[in-house]
């Protein structure tokens, strides 16, 4: 593997290549490689395809079913390095309305559905920005010289996701999640707000609440961001949570946890990834977080801990010229995905990627809770 290959690669791995860049970035080589609906969904193409690293059974439930159906995205919780321009950012481009903003953190709401925590002060290790960087740098000599863009720090880290359940009873819950051999740490706030925190599979933090559809965001959030709009507000609506990225050492694992604790129903085991939904509150690609040779054996870093690497959120109106210019006119990157080599206009998955302030790939696409399953992702 060339070592220009291998940082292509690296970059995509971390969410900081969508895609479309990718295949552009690799060229003829990538269809050499497989096939680009293969590449785009996974790993499990061309000279991988029906090898052990590619196994598509899916993994034993680690215990039995709880019953519980989640509910709510009650909310996404970022560390950021500077927590105002990226809730600035949000407010005015996703138009993600404020709830408060104390100096150190921001609460938005997700149009009428969700909600994001936005926490300041975090960045990235010096080595890993560094790898980034130059990275980014070789991908971008490859662009003509009117395609370049400045690299932006990726300091930018999804530390916790929040889900509502139901039937909720908190002592219930809680003698559920330690007969399944977890460590529930309460988090109870207000007079109706409970919740429990336990680590999945790949130590990520899940936190499980008491919400619901009609008991969140009930009143208006009159907030304010603490620095100037960036850009002049769009007239998007945030409709559906597309998808999470999510990345971990076993996927398999991961897939079979979510879908025994919180009723997640799996896709189909591509063999590297598995596309869940998540009731009727969005989806999440559960992938796995490095490369493999065919026999199975790791050729790439296999995370310590699961991260999440981008987010898609779909918004109306979607008119793909229209958000596209949406995004330049604000002097943001607009990088066309549609899963496959079909142009956007003629695409039934249509979104592009842009970079947010502190360096997160934001994905906006046309995917609503009724079109959750269309085209490729």
């Amino acid at each position: 593997m060339s070592d220009e290959f291998s940082r292509l690669l690296d970059m995509f791995d971390r969410g900081r290549l969508s895609r479309r860049q990718l295949l552009k970035g690799l060229g003829v080589a990538a269809v050499a490689l497989s096939p680009a609906s293969a590449l785009a969904q996974g790993q499990c193409g061309g000279k991988l395809a029906g090898t052990p690293a590619c196994n598509q059974e899916p993994a034993k439930l680690p215990f039995e079913p709880t019953g519980w159906k989640t509910v709510l995205l009650d909310h996404l919780s970022f560390r950021v390095e500077n927590h105002e321009k990226e809730a600035a950012f949000y407010n005015a481009l996703m138009n993600w309305p404020v709830r408060s903003d104390n100096g150190q953190e921001a609460v938005l709401d997700i149009g009428d559905w969700g909600g994001l925590v936005i926490r300041g002060g975090y960045r990235a290790p010096a080595a890993a920005l560094a790898a980034e960087k130059k990275a980014f740098e070789h991908y971008q000599e490859r662009l003509p010289a009117a395609k370049r863009h400045p690299f932006v720090p990726r300091n930018v880290l999804v530390d916790n996701f929040c889900w509502g359940i139901e039937p909720w009873d908190a002592k219930k819950v809680e003698a559920a999640l330690r007969a399944r051999g977890l460590d529930p740490v309460p988090d109870n706030r207000g007079h109706d707000f409970e919740s429990f925190h336990v680590k999945d599979p790949g130590g990520f933090d899940l936190q499980i609440s008491n919400g619901n559809r009609h008991d969140r965001r009930t009143t208006p959030a009159h907030g304010k961001t603490s620095v100037p709009d960036p850009f002049a507000h769009t007239d998007w609506k945030s409709i559906w949570l597309d998808h999470i990225s999510y990345q971990c050492s076993d996927y398999k694992k991961t897939v079979a946890f979510y879908q025994a604790l919180l009723g997640w129903k799996p896709g189909t085991d591509e063999g590297s990834l598995n596309m869940c939904e998540i009731g009727d509150v969005g989806g999440i690609i559960i992938r796995r977080g490095y490369r493999v040779d065919p026999a199975g054996k790791p050729i790439s870093p296999v995370p310590a801990k699961a991260f999440i690497d981008h987010i898609s959120f779909g918004i109306t109106p979607f008119n793909p010229d229209e958000v596209r210019e949406a995004l330049v006119k604000r002097g943001l990157e607009a990088f066309a995905d549609t899963g496959s080599k079909v142009d956007i206009h003629v695409a039934p998955y249509k979104s592009y990627h842009t970079t947010t302030p502190n360096g997160f790939n934001l994905q906006i696409s046309n995917a609503t809770e009724a079109t959750r399953n269309i085209g490729l992702k």
